[in-house]
């Protein structure tokens, strides 16, 4: 992690230097790297990495390696992995002139040193629009923002204090028009019924990409993750102009929030606690929400929790049940309809047997991750009990093929490959229980 003086002393920089050209990292005396980017002048530590996105175009903005990223994103061929036990403290440098207006993390322009927030952040990511030196500074952290928050408050100099406000409309990281500014995108639906192949990435894909493989691929559906504690990588593309127009070509949308996990881990883990990942529950679903909007996904849309596979389920399944039906009843409460993504083995399980107790409660849509290699949505290949009645109705998706490699009219993209078989207008009504465990 970086020294807060050196934190500090990067912002305090940043608020006042003009912008200049890059220059690459050098050794530096106490171990760490020297690196010279549009007027900044800051020294990582040893154990960062530093990653020229100009020269590795196709390099993965990861969030769980300590890394300085300089220039703007380019394909992110290399990203792998969905989710994360460990989240690391980054730092994205990038030219402020293109810089994405992105929807999924709070944007904040900064005019002067001081008086800087640290706004709130579902996904552990904030972005600051360093205007007088012309740069987009984006920070993802681990357990909590403290070194972020003693970067702002060190950032001063004998000049006076301006504070921070929101990125202006048209600034980078604001909404394109004026309009939008107040009343957010214009709401897109992006989730017309679907039956057939979908596939998801860890960041979303080029438009390039999105567009061969809608003309050359079997797939019409595609997951993308739109926050959330565990996320593993960085989502420089992902706008609401990136949504609309992927709804405009006609691809299902199946936005996914990587929340915390049933495993261990200050920053990314689930209380085993059933009433606090009840609660947990509720705020996912309400920073799965505030994203949603932001992209301009119009109320109605299913939103999909992604749980990863655990094997201790006394441990983890009541905290799990709780957790989910929350997400579900509180998304209801806020006009949307709730999906789950889980494993066969162990969140499926989890689910159906408590299905009946709490059918109100239970997620709109179940999508199962269970790699065998067939393209069904049957009961067996869900891991649902012969002849259920459980999520029947084309309210299933199964992902039968992870982590691979596939190419379409020269593109190619690290994806998982899923059989969709959805209509949202088949889920159930509003719940009105808390959840299972309330």
């Amino acid at each position: 992690m970086p020294s807060k003086m050196m934190l500090s002393c990067l912002l305090g920089a940043a608020l006042l230097s003009p912008a200049s050209p890059a220059s690459p990292a050098s050794p530096a005396d106490a171990g760490g790297r020297t690196v010279d980017y549009h007027g900044l002048r800051l020294t990582v530590p040893g154990h960062w990495r530093v990653v020229d996105l100009n020269r590795k175009p196709g390099a993965c903005l990861r969030l769980d390696l300590p890394t300085l990223y300089l220039g703007h994103a380019g394909t992110q061929a290399e990203c792998t992995g969905r989710a994360v036990r460990g989240r690391a403290d980054t730092l994205h440098l990038e030219p402020l002139d293109g810089a994405p207006q992105r929807a999924d993390i709070p944007t904040v322009r900064v005019e002067g040193p001081g008086g800087i927030p640290v706004p709130r952040s579902d996904s552990n990511e904030v972005r600051y629009a360093l205007r007088r030196s012309g740069v987009m500074a984006t920070l993802s952290y681990g357990t909590a923002p403290d070194a972020v928050r003693d970067l702002l408050a060190g950032a001063r100099t004998g000049d006076s204090a301006a504070p921070a406000t929101p990125a202006a409309p048209g600034a980078p990281g604001a909404p394109a028009d004026p309009a939008s500014a107040v009343t957010g995108p214009k709401p897109v639906r992006a989730q017309e019924p679907f039956t057939g192949a979908g596939f998801d990435a860890c960041t979303a894909p080029t438009q390039r990409a999105m567009d061969s493989w809608r003309a050359t691929s079997p797939f019409g559906a595609v997951g993308i993750y739109i926050g959330g504690r565990a996320r593993a990588c960085a989502q420089p593309r992902l706008t609401a102009g990136w949504v609309r127009r992927q709804a405009e070509a006609g691809w299902h949308l199946m936005p996914l929030w990587v929340g915390p996990q049933p495993w261990n881990n200050p920053a990314t883990g689930l209380s085993p606690d059933p009433s606090q990942a009840n609660q947990e529950g509720m705020e996912a679903a309400e920073g799965a929400v505030t994203v949603a909007r932001s992209l301009g996904l119009a109320e109605g849309t299913v939103l999909y929790n992604d749980l990863e596979n655990y094997t201790d389920r006394t441990t983890w399944d009541p905290p799990v049940v709780a957790y989910l039906t929350a997400w579900t009843v509180r998304l209801h409460e806020l006009g949307y309809r709730a999906g789950a993504y889980v494993a066969a083995s162990s969140g499926a399980k989890a689910l159906s047997a408590h299905h009946d107790q709490a059918p109100d409660a239970m997620p709109d849509v179940l999508w199962v991750a269970v790699w065998n290699g067939r393209a069904s949505v049957s009961d067996a290949d869900t891991g649902l009990p012969a002849r259920t009645h459980q999520w029947a109705g084309r309210r299933r998706a199964h992902q039968y093929r992870g982590d691979h490699d596939d190419t379409h009219d020269g593109v190619t993209l690290n994806i998982d490959s899923s059989w969709i078989d959805i209509d949202p207008a088949a889920s159930s009504g509003p719940a009105r229980r808390r959840s299972l465990f309330s």
